[in-house]
């Protein structure tokens, strides 16, 4: 119990601690977030903040287990960071290319595939050779089911559908970091029934960086993620979910992730088959809310109150039937 609070107490700290310096050296730098005009208009006023501050999540993750975690002979915990790193360097290079060139998007979309695809690849493969991990759990069942070959395209598809979900989400302050926290710390809950200690740690660690980027984050938010974090928070989670072999729950326990995902799409279907209607006023969903009068604060408390919802059911789908 105390390397569990170790954990998320140590990766909390980690964060608080170095949050103000970065704050203060993306400032000097000048990389400050560039707003969309098409965006709501709320958010213009947002211009300047600095951005890249999944900086701060992605060392606090990282020293927070190399210090904790017995990452040598871990292969779990190591591939877990490897996602982290590797999604989140992914997320830094796009966060970089719009500070430079400022009318840039950053990379483009068939660059950010490959590198996923690469990444999620190399997990795959690890996973493919590793029977124990080709069975994944049923939700509501006492059973698991090995998908054999198809294990590495469905592998693909929860890893990119986690990390672009995240993505997605990270639109309003507290909003992406908020929803990982809780998402993290069920998933947490999941490990250490299964006993798997040192994968319960990481999730508890990657709890603590949310809970300390969130201090600085909340509205008004005084820094960003970026794709950088919100890149690297996605890898996290989809480890979390492949380790616990627990890929379906993440439909459920990511609940929040999902419905910004299939509320894009349909936006986006919705627009294309009626030329130029659309279903909600912006997407992702939470910019609905938003340009419907909600204030920011109200959408992410609800959308965390959500969240907990979902991971309570995805926990009484998983505890239930043990």
């Amino acid at each position: 119990m105390v390397k569990y609070l170790y954990g998320l107490g140590l990766a909390f700290l980690i964060s608080i601690i170095i949050g103000p310096g970065l704050i203060k050296i993306l400032y000097r730098l000048k990389f400050g977030q560039q707003i969309r005009e098409v965006g709501p208009q709320s958010h213009l006023a947002k211009k300047g903040t600095p951005t890249m501050g999944g900086v701060m999540i992605i060392t606090a993750i990282l020293v927070t287990s190399l210090i904790i975690l017995p990452v040598k002979g871990n292969d779990q915990v190591l591939w877990s960071l490897f996602l982290t790193l590797g999604f989140g360097l992914i997320g830094l290079l796009d966060d970089l290319i719009k500070i430079v060139a400022s009318r840039s998007l950053g990379l483009r979309a068939w660059q950010k595939i490959v590198g996923q695809l690469i990444l999620s690849g190399l997990v795959a493969l690890y996973i493919f050779g590793d029977p124990e991990l080709m069975k994944v759990l049923i939700p509501f069942t006492a059973r698991t089911i090995d998908l054999g070959i198809l294990m590495i395209p469905f592998l693909f598809v929860v890893i990119l559908g986690v990390v672009n979900g995240v993505n997605l989400t990270d639109g309003l302050d507290g909003l992406a970091a908020g929803v990982t926290l809780v998402v993290s710390l069920g998933f947490a809950v999941i490990l250490i029934l299964q006993g798997n200690v040192e994968m319960a740690v990481f999730a508890l660690i990657v709890t603590g960086a949310c809970a300390g980027f969130t201090w600085f984050n909340s509205h008004p938010a005084q820094v960003f993620m970026g794709d950088t974090g919100s890149f690297a928070l996605g890898g996290a989670i989809a480890g979390m979910a492949i380790f616990a072999k627990s890929e379906f729950f993440l439909v459920i326990i990511g609940g929040i992730y999902v419905i910004e995902t299939v509320a894009v799409m349909l936006q986006v279907a919705y627009f294309k088959i009626t030329n130029g209607k659309r279903l909600f006023k912006m997407a992702p969903i939470h910019h609905h809310f938003e340009l419907s009068g909600w204030d920011e604060p109200k959408i992410v408390a609800r959308f965390m109150i959500l969240s907990f919802v979902f991971v309570v059911v995805g926990l009484i789908g998983y505890i239930g039937f043990m």
